[in-house]
């Protein structure tokens, strides 16, 4: 059984309200038809399993469904769907178990908060190919997190101007640097110029210290096949990571590039906030990241504490919890990108979220490039940070030995320059 949970707001009754659900999403239509016998529906049909009751609210989440009602029963319901009438494929489970519930007439607002898939699926798709393990091995960065930074189109850099600035930050130390998600192959930048410009840096500096900073560069492309000479041109190049627009590529996008990449893949999740930003509408990020850890994504941007953008702090706890839970084996699991407006004053309070782990890759922007020393004393003092939080040591106190660190406390510690 695919099992999805579902957090139901009605004037009406939770219980009737679960049951059209589970009826509308298998086997019931608005007539009775022809072979549709009860044998069927005891095989294909979806059922009801749990009934939890929630508070009822006074505030309905669609207003416009809301009538003369000013109480709102919830509830959450698990309801059970047969893999006979689903299968792996991960478009029918989309569509069959998540895309029509929201038509459904009666409800004043309703969220998937949970999805249980059975081994099936395991099977059926490929997981990550590198995953965690691979993205250390490949950066060679060990008992630490992997520490990036991104190239903003903001900054308008053409490509000789993009590889002086990726210079500076191989040479500071610098793990990981990656093309905004905005930064695919716009006119100032084609990607084949960009490849061009900062590959030999990344191969040179390789040859010099064995150490080979991982660049991800932005690929996508809603044709798969363009989408794929981006991929070819990089890997040809010696790259060995790609950033991937998820929601912009599609489901069949990500599978056609997975079956046929030599890169990491880089998920960047832009328009995931269009369907999870109310509380009471959408769908959790737990239950959407599983379709892309399926497909084949190795590393997933999940925000950060105190980020510049609407989502709070508990809700980035909720995220990396999910992308660092196997599904079915410790091989499934996506390595964290922790990234918006982060700079290295958010290291102990996200180690201490992640319960000491740092098996993450941490992301900073402006916390970085716009050091008062510039990029590569950013990429010092986010180090020193990291340094201190798995040591125990308050940055203020490690600050004192470190300056690249204390400029950092000094600019960014009011939460607005990062």
């Amino acid at each position: 059984m695919i099992r999805l949970t579902y957090r139901i707001e009605t004037p009406g009754s939770v219980e009737a309200m679960a049951t059209k659900i589970a009826s509308d999403q298998s086997t019931g239509t608005f007539v009775a038809l022809p072979g549709e016998t009860e044998e069927l529906k005891a095989r294909v049909a979806a059922r009801v399993v749990a009934i939890r009751l929630l508070p009822s609210t006074d505030r309905a989440s669609f207003p416009d469904e809301a009538g003369g009602n000013t109480k709102f029963n919830r509830a959450d319901v698990d309801i059970d769907f047969p893999m006979d009438a689903v299968g792996t494929d991960l478009a029918a489970l989309m569509t069959i178990a998540i895309g029509g519930v929201y038509s459904i007439k009666g409800m004043t607002g309703i969220r998937i908060v949970g999805m249980k898939l059975p081994g099936e699926f395991q099977a059926a798709h490929p997981g990550p190919q590198f995953g965690v393990g691979g993205s250390f091995a490949l950066t060679s960065v060990k008992h630490r997190p992997i520490i990036g930074t991104i190239v903003k189109p903001a900054l308008g850099l053409r490509p000789h101007e993009t590889a002086e600035m990726v210079g500076d930050l191989i040479e500071a130390g610098v793990d990981f640097i990656k093309d905004d998600e905005k930064l695919m192959s716009p006119a100032y930048s084609p990607l084949k110029d960009r490849v061009a410009a900062i590959m030999p840096l990344i191969l040179d500096h390789e040859q010099k210290t064995g150490k080979k900073v991982m660049y991800a560069f932005g690929i996508s492309h809603a044709d798969p096949d363009e989408m794929m000479r981006n991929h070819d041109l990089v890997l040809r190049a010696g790259g060995n990571c790609a950033v991937v627009n998820i929601n912009s590529i599609g489901f069949g996008g990500l599978a056609f590039l997975r079956k046929r990449s030599g890169l990491v893949l880089h998920a960047h999740r832009n328009g995931w906030d269009i369907l999870t930003r109310h509380a009471g509408l959408g769908l959790e990020f737990s239950v959407w990241q599983q379709f892309w850890r399926l497909l084949g994504v190795d590393q997933f941007q999940i925000n950060g504490i105190r980020v510049k953008y609407w989502e709070p702090d508990e809700s980035f706890v909720r995220s990396y919890n999910a992308v660092s839970t196997p599904m079915f084996s410790e091989k499934d699991v996506a390595l964290p990108v922790i990234g918006s407006g982060q700079w290295g004053g958010q290291a102990p309070d996200t180690i201490k979220a992640t319960g000491g782990s740092t098996d993450l890759l941490y992301l900073c922007g402006g916390g970085i490039v716009s050091h008062p020393g510039g990029p590569g004393a950013g990429v010092r003092a986010v180090k020193q940070a990291w340094e201190a939080a798995v040591a125990g040591v308050p940055l203020d106190t490690y600050a004192k030995d470190h300056p690249e660190l204390a400029q950092s406390i000094a600019k960014f510690a009011d939460g607005k320059a990062a």
